[in-house]
Parts: C-alpha cells; structure tokens; sequence
C-alpha cells in the first residue's frame, strides 16, 4: 500500500453558519460553549471531519445533529487556514452556510448543545476567526440572493407576500417598496395561492402562498437574476 510521507498532522474541522428568519428578524444559531479551549464563550457550530466521511456528509452531519433538520439549502463558503486560527492545534477549516426553517427545527437537540438563536444584529463576538466567516458568509447570502431564490429557504411552508418581503428586507437591511415588490414576486410564477389566509391578518394582505417548487428549482439552475436591482455588496 503506497502512503503519502508527511511528518506533520494537520486537522480538517468543519464550521457550519446557520441562519434562520423568526418573521422579524434573520437570526444566527450560536452555542454558548461549555467546554475548553473558549469555554464560556459563543461559536459557530462545528466539528471534524472523519476519516470515511465527505466534506458534505460532514457539513450535513453537523447541521441534523444540531437542528434535526435535513435537506435544507447548504452551501459551501470558503476554507480558512491561518497557521494560528486555532490556539490548540493547526485545524484548517471548511466553512458552510445553511438557511433553515425554524418552525422545523428540533427543540431538544438545539437545547442539547447549549445552542440558541441570536438575531444577526445583535451578534456577540465569535471565538477564532468566526467573526469573520459569519461576515463572509452574509455577503455570499446577499450575492446569492439577489442572483436566485434562496429568501424562500428561510420561510415557513406557508407565508404572506408581506412576510416574504420581511425577509428581504433583514437580509439587505433595507426597506423595499411594497407594491413593486409584489409585482416583482408575481411575476416569477414562484407563488402558489393556498386559498388560505393568516388567521393573524385583517386585510387582503393576510393571503397565504406556498411555493411553487418546480419554478423554484429553475431559478436555482437557470442564469436568471432574480433580483437583480438589489445591492450585491
């Protein structure tokens, strides 16, 4: 068996960048660690990889075991690799961001790693480098959101247009003007009307949606700018 000759061990970790919108605010999954190096302090969700395990595998491992969900928008960012990002040993990490439904998620097992939703805005200071992954991954987000549909990862099975436009506006942390927003969404045939209202709304505006998967799947694909008019920075 022929084997690579290399004196040094060098870890791969993987750190997962889990955002989630509560119909207010887009949110950020932290843990509060309870063990060393750090303890005490907030981190990004993470681990390390397995000898048998793809780096996917491993990002997808990370996000069931703290959120229970699967199948969730989960894409890959970027690796850092700073000699000292890591004081204990030289990890190299790969950095993953997730958009999740919150109303999915499992309770206990967020509660199991002393995990808990914090609004973007409000973000403490990470361990490591983790500040600057959380920054690169809301720029990717903003990139990719305005190139595709992914705002609809972060909704509920079933949404309001005003909701819908809520989560845009936390994303680019701007105000969007309500009648050509609407205009822009019915356009895309990405909305399926229920015939269902928010029993919370009074108005016409409380008509629930759901989307339509199939279309959702083309501008996934298709080199179609969703929103393009939106600040990509």
């Amino acid at each position: 068996m022929i084997h690579y000759t290399h004196p040094n061990r060098i870890l791969v970790a993987l750190d997962c960048i889990i955002f989630g919108f509560d119909g207010e605010e887009l949110k950020l999954l932290l843990i509060k660690r309870n063990f060393d190096p750090e303890r005490g302090k907030w981190s990004l969700m993470g681990g390390f990889l397995n000898e048998q395990e793809d780096l996917e595998a491993a990002a997808q491992r990370i996000l069931y075991d703290l959120t229970g969900l699967t199948n969730n928008y989960l894409e890959q960012l970027q690796t850092f690799g700073a000699v000292k990002r890591d004081p204990v040993e030289r990890t190299i990490s790969v950095v993953y961001y997730a958009l999740v439904n919150i109303q999915e998620q499992d309770i206990n097992a967020i509660k199991a790693h002393n995990a808990y939703w914090i609004n973007l805005a409000e973000k403490p200071d990470l361990i490591f480098d983790h500040n600057a992954m959380v920054e690169q991954a809301l720029r990717q987000l903003r990139y990719k959101a305005a190139l595709h549909a992914i705002g609809f990862e972060l909704m509920p099975d079933k949404f309001t247009i005003p909701q819908l436009q809520k989560v845009y506006e936390v994303i680019y942390n701007t105000q969007l003007d309500r009648r050509n927003f609407s205009r822009k969404i019915m356009s895309t045939e990405l909305l399926i009307d229920t015939g269902e209202k928010d029993t919370n709304s009074v108005t016409k505006k409380g008509k629930l949606y759901k989307l339509n998967t199939e279309k959702y799947q083309q501008y996934l694909t298709d080199y179609v700018s969703f929103f393009p008019e939106l600040t990509l920075s």
